[in-house]
């Protein structure tokens, strides 16, 4: 299996884990995304009865969108950089408010190739919850 491959059973298997977390606790989740432009919610509804336990997936790649979607200030995105942990956890407050869910998980960051700087690198991921 191909590193891709590999990621991508690992994904999967966390998706998994996170069901079964979720049904055990009687949680429902919500997504607030952005540096995976809906791929965790594409995972998670992978997964066999997802309905039971996953509300709903924001994907809010631009910073208009987290102001928009799920009221992220936007000064905050100003002085903190959209790629910072401040943001990624109000993402996640945003997807809690702005949803049915009691459990919400964000993601934001810098993919690449480029968008990095000296500050804010790519590979950088910041994750709320």
């Amino acid at each position: 299996m191909d590193s891709e491959g590999k990621l991508r059973s690992q994904a999967e298997l966390a998706a998994e884990i996170l069901a079964a977390r979720a049904k055990e606790k009687r949680r429902v989740v919500a997504t607030a995304e952005s540096l995976t432009g809906g791929l965790v919610s594409e995972l998670i509804t992978g997964v066999a009865g997802s309905s039971a336990w996953f509300d709903r997936g924001f994907v809010t790649y631009q910073p208009e969108a987290k102001v928009e979607m799920i009221d992220v200030p936007a000064e905050m995105i100003r002085t903190e950089g959209v790629v910072s942990e401040p943001v990624a956890e109000a993402m996640a407050r945003g997807a809690l408010a702005s949803s049915k869910a009691d459990l919400s998980v964000a993601l934001t960051g810098v993919a690449g190739p480029s968008g990095g700087t000296p500050e804010t690198p790519v590979g950088t991921v910041c994750l709320g919850w």
